[in-house]
């Protein structure tokens, strides 16, 4: 295949025609740098600003709420190492959990995963279209209703563009778009920062104020486990494994402390109950309409890759459809989740509710996942994993019993020792209200690993 044929498949603002099917060697393309501006831009969204306040509202100090924020960001790494099996077979990530959970098995968790992210991305949509509202205004259009529908389709248009045109596009979007905030970004900091009050809190926080932090920091980028391959799979197989660890996770690692270390200075200094109104307070009267559309600019960048692996989720889910098409569906869904969100004034709280609950279904997951692929060292059987019965990964009518019991342990530990507002477990109280919920992927990974440790192997392609 000539280089103008290979150029063609994945171009810039050419719609995307490659969906979970695998990437042929000859139209793979691309570096792990892809990968660092990847998360850098998709993570520069101002939920972790509000994640950073959060941590200091549960009783946290300054320094240990920033602590909580730069392990959550080491998470990236194992974020990040989670796209190595897609250079190996080429498709999305949860076409290759199919060798983890059974092809049927595989079916709930792809349910769950595209309501998370469809979810996420009516959140992220709606506290853009809020900023953007909020913007009009600063520059003298008190639009009301229709000045929020319009900011509303201004958000939706932005994100749906991208993530319709595809892969390319999605990559290209994120890089540029993360240039303007980093800069932007920057400069948040450097207003917010010098302010911080760095002294102890009266009361040193308990068991319960460190472990609400850490899941909080941590759901986020756990969120993302059912997806970095989706963004591997064009990479060529000779693109070393280190560095594609490594370039995810950096730029992961970096957007999100930088902006958790503004929420956390910016919660030290004032009420950042309304935590966009709140970080605004503390900033000169000329910088705020930029501050603004940083908010905006942030709820874009992360919901475009949202949107976009929802698509790859619905051809894995069996929508007969190209991921183009399929796309038109997350996005249907999420208009009118963003228009119930703003105009139905309980309907944010309660889906965030939800979400966060789900973290006992993804936390496990991540963890059986992760622990399959170091047992397969990344190698797969790339044409099982789409031939259904036929192919090795049928296991027992469709379902691989150490991964579903791995998976059931995993979700009822995490069960038991959640702390939500829709759910509490029985264990939190004896544990003095700690939330344990994340030790479910370490519960989970465990038993897959005594499970399958001398039965799961690599697999060894023909020569």
């Amino acid at each position: 295949m000539g280089q103008q044929e290979t150029a063609d498949v994945d171009e810039v603002f050419r719609v995307e025609t490659h969906g979970i099917d695998p990437i042929p060697d000859a139209e793979r393309h691309g570096s792990a740098k892809d990968l660092f501006w990847l998360w850098f831009g998709s993570n520069l969204t101002f939920t972790y600003v509000i994640n950073g306040a959060l941590a200091v509202a549960f009783g946290l100090s300054f320094w240990q709420a920033t602590a909580v924020v730069v392990i959550g960001g080491l998470s990236f790494f194992a974020i990040s190492a989670a796209g190595l099996s897609g250079i190996r077979t080429g498709t999305a990530t949860l076409v290759i959990s199919r060798a983890t959970f059974g092809v049927r098995g595989n079916f709930p968790a792809g349910v769950l995963n595209w309501v998370v992210s469809i979810g996420y991305t009516i959140v992220n949509t709606v506290v853009g279209t809020l900023a953007l509202e909020v913007f009009f205004a600063e520059i003298g259009w008190q639009g009301g209703t229709a000045g929020r529908a319009v900011a509303l389709l201004v958000t939706l248009a932005l994100t749906f563009a991208v993530a319709m045109w595809g892969h390319a596009t999605v990559q290209f979007a994120e890089r540029w778009m993360a240039y303007v905030l980093a800069a932007g970004f920057g400069v948040l900091l450097l207003f917010v920062l010098p302010g911080t009050d760095t002294a102890a809190p009266a009361a040193a926080p308990g068991l319960s104020g460190w472990s609400l932090a850490f899941v909080v920091m941590l759901a986020g980028p756990f969120s993302y486990l059912p997806m970095p391959a989706d963004y591997t799979r064009y990479l060529p197989r000779t693109t070393s494994l280190k560095s594609i660890t490594w370039m995810g996770a950096l730029g992961g690692f970096l957007s999100s402390v930088a902006l958790g270390v503004v929420g956390v200075a910016a919660a030290t200094q004032t009420d950042m109950t309304d935590a966009v109104a709140g970080a605004e307070s503390l900033l000169p009267g000329w910088f705020q309409p930029l501050f603004l559309a940083l908010v905006l600019g942030g709820s874009v960048t992360n919901s475009i890759i949202t949107l976009y692996s929802s698509s790859l989720n619905l051809q894995v889910l069996g929508i007969p459809w190209s991921r183009a098409r399929a796309i038109v569906i997350s996005a249907a869904v999420t208009a009118a989740g963003s228009l119930a969100a703003l105009f139905l004034t309980d309907f944010t709280t309660s889906l965030l509710s939800f979400l966060s609950l789900l973290i006992i279904v993804f936390a496990p997951w991540g963890g059986v996942f992760l622990a399959d692929m170091l047992l397969r060292r990344c190698h797969y059987d790339a044409d099982a994993l789409h031939a259904g019965s036929a192919g090795a990964y049928w296991y027992r009518s469709g379902y691989h019993p150490a991964g579903i019991t791995a998976l059931l342990t995993g979700m009822t530990f995490a069960a038991l020792t959640c702390d939500s507002e829709l759910w509490t477990g029985p264990l939190v109280a004896p544990l003095g209200g700690a939330d344990l919920t994340l030790l479910g992927s370490v519960v989970s990974g465990l038993t897959y690993w005594a499970l399958t440790r001398r039965r799961v192997a690599a697999y060894a392609p023909a020569a």
